[in-house]
């Protein structure tokens, strides 16, 4: 499976099945992180874990500490898009993670940020 990017008139395409989401919260400016698996169903969120705790972070009930970390498995089903708006207002953009390589997006204003599963699960 693979991970097609649309961001500024842009496609990136990422080859993996499991990828990292990770942005810094506008208000507490803590980091927070989604695992995400690509499947023929859509987008399956894994995980979340948040650094802390805050305003507009609470995590829910089952949250566990690790570290310093939040983490919990959030009940949600597969998506078949995750969009993310690109404000340029909040304390930065995202990150997607496969492995160690990373990719910024949505740091400055302009359209909104797509993410979903490649049609048919291709790369090319």
């Amino acid at each position: 499976m693979s991970l097609c990017i649309a961001a500024g008139g842009k496609a990136i395409v990422l080859a993996a099945n499991l990828f990292t989401l990770s942005w810094q919260h506008s208000v507490e400016r803590t980091e927070w992180r989604e695992a995400w698996r690509i499947t023929p169903a859509g987008l399956e969120l894994v995980e979340a874990r948040v650094k802390g705790s805050g305003a507009g972070i609470d995590p829910p009930e089952g949250a566990t500490l690790i570290e310093g970390w939040w983490v919990w498995k959030p009940a949600l089903p597969a998506q078949p898009r995750l969009v993310l708006a690109a404000s340029g207002a909040t304390a930065s953009g995202w990150s997607v993670c496969v492995g160690d390589e990373c990719v910024k997006l949505g740091d400055r204003a302009g359209e909104p940020v797509t993410l979903e599963p490649c049609p048919n699960g291709k790369s090319d």
